[in-house]
């Protein structure tokens, strides 16, 4: 045991001089996009997947379900199917709970196989944990049923409450099913018609289909084109119209370098903010400061005059205080890279929110040349 813990920490104090080796004034930023598979930006059209649906019920819980008029109805439901009537009266437990079930067959599942399922409560259980999926059907949006789900379910939450307190971690109404669901019918997947296959870009971008274009026809001839940024379609070539499952594998491990548009997204309520590395702005000058306003009460207590009548008061005293926090006028030059544009807000000293106002106010200026995102 000694020995495990010895290797253990050896190992993390040579990870930790590496990670403390590691500068960023060494770093390469010269390439702005790397060299990526064709598979890893495209999907093949005609291969998707399916959205599936479908209500259950979750029984074994101890005590945390629902007591909804749906839920016993459904149990009323559920009973009858077997041969058991019940009156709504005689349904009193809360060892049961309705809830939604949602899945999403990937392509190419074949019946037999299975996936996993979503489950959470619709009703006002409180927790999952323990319980067990009775089997329902998920339909899809044409109404029939493509898969049936059934299982234990596993939740990543707990609760628990006594007469004074109560503890909820993470959310114990929502769980999953893994492999779940038997998949009951296919989703058609034809990408080969008329010897014709189609990729289809997740990012569309007129530059990087030129490019996948280029990168196809070099290796095989002339055989796709790009009719718009979004999609380059492919005549298969004479060997590999019997098996379009080969081409498309070779093709998806062609690499290009993908182009991506320049573009900043900025979250105001995190203060978190992403700059693509295209990005580059036109020379401005920037000032940027804080003005600090300080509220002080000191109540003072005021005594009245001897035989006065009057009482003892304390009236308030509020200071206020606005000091300006020293700001300089920084020239930000021309950017070429995003690692210039970085150096120069860390020289401002400038905080993750006040880069945000930053950016927008160079923005507004007409100095940003890309594409500002508010998420």
């Amino acid at each position: 045991m000694k020995k495990v813990l010895c290797v253990i920490a050896f190992v993390l104090w040579a990870c930790g001089n590496l990670f403390a080796a590691v500068n960023l004034q060494d770093m390469d930023f010269s390439r702005v996009n790397p060299s990526v598979r064709i598979k890893d930006i495209t999907e093949v059209e005609g291969a998707r997947s399916n959205q599936l649906t479908g209500v259950g019920l979750v029984t074994g819980l101890n005590g945390t379900g629902d007591n909804s008029p749906m839920a016993v109805q459904m149990m009323r439901n559920l009973m009858k199917n077997f041969g058991v009537t019940l009156d709504a009266r005689s349904v009193r437990t809360r060892n049961i709970a309705i809830v939604s079930l949602t899945a999403t067959p990937p392509p190419y599942v074949r019946p037999g196989q299975t996936i996993d399922v979503n489950v959470s409560t619709m009703g006002n259980a409180s927790n999952l944990q323990g319980g067990t999926l009775i089997q329902s059907p998920l339909r899809a949006a044409d109404g029939r049923v493509y898969a049936v789900a059934q299982g234990p379910v596993m939740v990543g939450g707990s609760s628990a409450q006594g007469a004074g307190a109560s503890r909820v971690q993470n959310v114990p109404t929502a769980g999953r099913v893994p492999g779940g669901a038997i998949v009951e019918r296919e989703v058609p997947s034809d990408y080969t018609g008329g010897g014709q296959v189609a990729l289809l870009l997740r990012t569309p971008d007129f530059t990087t289909a030129q490019r996948i274009t280029d990168a196809i026809n070099q290796v095989y001839g002339v055989i796709a084109h790009a009719p718009d940024a979004g999609r380059v379609d492919i005549n298969l070539p004479g060997p590999y119209l019997q098996s379009p499952a080969a081409f498309l594998a070779n093709v998806g491990n062609i690499e290009i370098e993908p182009d991506v548009a320049a573009r900043v997204t900025i979250n105001e309520r995190t203060g978190t903010v992403v700059l693509g590395g295209n990005v580059k702005i036109s020379a401005v000058g920037v000032a940027h400061g804080n003005l600090v306003v300080t509220v002080g009460e000191s109540p003072t207590v005021v005594q009245p005059e001897s035989l006065s009548g009057g009482a003892t008061a304390i009236v308030p005293r509020t200071d206020i205080t606005a000091e300006e926090e020293g700001g300089s006028l920084i020239a930000m030059p021309s950017t070429t890279t995003v690692r210039d544009l970085v150096r120069v807000l860390n020289s401002l000293g400038a905080r993750p929110r006040d880069v945000i106002e930053i950016l927008q106010a160079i923005n507004r200026a007409g100095a940003l040349h890309g594409e500002l995102v508010a998420m």
